[in-house]
């Protein structure tokens, strides 16, 4: 990874985010499917006279057959034979029914033949279509033994089609296979049966017109579509629960977002730089000034305690780490080393340093056994567990290494170089993007699904960049009314399916948008000094932190939790109990007349 050294001076603080199926039916009796299998369709006519809705928009005879079809994938063969002969309209003609017998009979043969009577096709559409048919004779023929009809088969029929080249050499190199297991294995492959014909029908169902065949679960689908316009349109949306009622419109009101303060944690006994929430959730983990981490365990949605402080660095702690399995934890001194913690005992297992090397940031690989570490002195360490260097990075254009992170599938190595660059490694094609901001970037964070990576700049901007669209020409999507000038600030994804943005300030408050359409939902006032870092809780939707130079960690909740009393007692871990903005209350109080 290399570039340009841009070095410039760092903002003050150096902080780091881091199918059963049935016996064939008869050709003129209704169709019996196999649960999940969705039925094919007869050809439907251009238009029908009769319309539903009060917009006119819904064909009444398309509107009865995916009814239907909903029917008997839903088990109900009995209702939708009643429905057939009530509304006289039928699911599928005589042709579909004869043509999807076949396929499940085996007869493979007819069944392409049938293919030809369907409905006109495209030339391309029936080649496709009558591939994967003969694909799968090609395969029962071969899982019976039955080798040289198989070669014939793949002479005579797969290859004169003239399509799919490489996948017909595949298929010979099969004819070798020593066993039943390893062809299955090797075609990803149920075996020859009622199971794979099954799955055959719905890649032919994908592939030929939904005129000709209605696609599975149609009805599903336009439900599914309907309620995620509706919950995209919900602003607010952020429950725990991700089935939405079909008896009313969705709307969710602003008390789905957490909104109050429901403990204060003081058990720093300085600024709080860092936080950062544990994958399952359980556990909250701290780095401050006061040259330590905190491991909070979460006993309750709304109530956590400590569980180790620990200590061993001697600089400020500007960054925390979790393991992919939430066992072990990495903390990084202010442009110093990196400590290995065991989570369950709080014991320190290895000290990771390298002379002339100031490290502040580092990133876990999803295998939990390796790591990578950046800092000051240009370089890109990856380690092993026991202290051992698998690889550096360096060169005379690496840059500094200001912020790191490592996407979960492990695929791209993000980092924030110098002041202004973004490099973005495909560790898989060793190739790499660069993104060039206009001001400094101070911190980056990456979303869960390891598309979508979230820098803070010192313009008090917020910017959203999506990293597999390598775009030159692409611009960011962008969050403002936050305040960042001079310090390092830090936001996060957070809420059910990752749809806000959280983010500190220097001016003491807590900032959150609307990450589709970049709206500025809430100002949450409470601490009493710059927020640097903020982190929502990945299983909880409705919890998370916030971290602030006024020494303490703010843990929000849903306005609606009932408050807890004020006060605090010596057996609480460092825990204060105050309402929203609390702090700042309790020092009007101590204020003298």
């Amino acid at each position: 990874m290399g570039g340009d050294d841009c070095d410039g001076p760092p903002p003050l603080k150096r902080m780091k985010l881091s199918i059963s199926a049935t016996k064939s039916i008869p050709v003129e009796a209704s169709p019996v499917y196999p649960t999940g299998l969705a039925p094919m369709a007869r050809d439907l006519p251009s238009s029908d006279g009769e319309t539903l809705g009060c917009k006119g928009q819904i064909r009444k005879l398309e509107f009865v057959r995916i009814i239907t079809q909903a029917l008997f994938s839903l088990g109900f063969q009995k209702t939708a034979n009643v429905l057939e002969e009530e509304s006289g309209v039928s699911l599928q003609s005589p042709v579909i029914t004869q043509f999807r017998n076949e396929i499940m009979g085996g007869k493979f043969d007819e069944s392409v033949s049938t293919l030809r009577k369907v409905a006109p096709l495209e030339p391309e559409t029936l080649k496709s279509a009558s591939f994967l048919i003969l694909q799968q004779k090609f395969l029962e023929l071969l899982d019976s033994g039955d080798t040289l009809a198989a070669l014939k088969t793949l002479r005579t029929e797969l290859s004169p089609l003239q399509i799919n080249t490489q996948r017909v050499h595949e298929l010979a190199t099969w004819v070798i296979c020593p066993s039943k297991e390893e062809l299955k294995e090797k075609a990803e492959w149920e075996g020859a049966g009622l199971d794979s014909r099954a799955r055959l029908l719905e890649e032919l169902q994908e592939l030929l017109p939904p005129s000709v065949m209605i696609p599975e679960k149609r009805l599903e689908h336009l439900v599914d579509q309907a309620l995620t316009v509706q919950r995209e349109a919900c602003i607010f949306h952020n429950s725990l629960d991700n089935a939405l009622c079909l008896y009313s419109d969705h709307r969710c009101g602003r008390d789905k977002i957490p909104t109050k303060t429901l403990q204060v944690l003081s058990a720093h006994e300085d600024e709080v730089w860092f936080l950062q929430f544990s994958h399952d959730g359980k556990y909250l983990a701290s780095a401050s000034k006061d040259l330590s981490a905190i491991i909070w365990e979460v006993v309750r949605d709304d109530y956590v305690r400590v569980k180790y402080t620990l200590k061993g660095h001697t600089k400020a702690v500007s960054f925390v780490a979790w393991s992919p399995d939430d066992t072990m934890l990495l903390t990084c001194g202010n442009e110093e080393v990196v400590k290995l913690w065991d989570v369950q005992s709080g014991e320190c297992k290895h000290t990771f340093n390298k002379q002339n090397s100031n490290f502040s940031s580092c990133a876990w690989f999803p295998d939990g056994k390796r790591f990578v570490s950046g800092g000051t002195d240009k370089c890109i360490y990856i380690w092993d567990l026991e202290g051992k260097e698998i690889d550096v990075w360096k060169g005379a254009r690496m840059p500094r290494i200001n912020d790191i992170a490592i996407t979960r599938d492990g695929t791209h190595l993000v980092s924030i170089c110098g002041d202004k660059d973004i490099r973005i490694y495909n560790m898989e094609l060793k190739v790499e993007r660069v993104i060039e901001e206009e001001k400094p970037i101070t911190s980056l964070s990456v979303s869960k699904d390891g598309r979508y990576l979230l820098v803070n700049l010192v313009s008090q901007e917020i910017h959203l960049w999506d990293i597999f669209e390598d775009d030159k020409t692409s611009k960011p999507f962008k969050y403002k009314g936050h305040r960042q000038e001079r310090y390092v600030i830090r936001s996060c994804f957070g809420g059910s399916d990752q749809a806000f943005i959280l983010s500190g300030s220097e001016d003491s408050q807590v900032y959150l948008w609307h990450r589709g359409n970049g709206e500025l939902l809430e100002v949450l006032p409470g601490h009493a000094g710059t927020v640097n870092c903020v982190s929502w809780n990945p299983v909880n939707p409705h919890m998370f932190a916030s971290a602030s130079d006024d020494h303490t960690i703010r843990i929000w909740g849903l306005s609606k939790s009932p408050p807890r009393s004020k006060g605090s007692c010596s057996s609480n871990g460092g825990v204060d109990h105050l309402v929203n903005g609390g702090t700042r209350e309790l020092m009007e109080k101590l204020r003298p007349f």
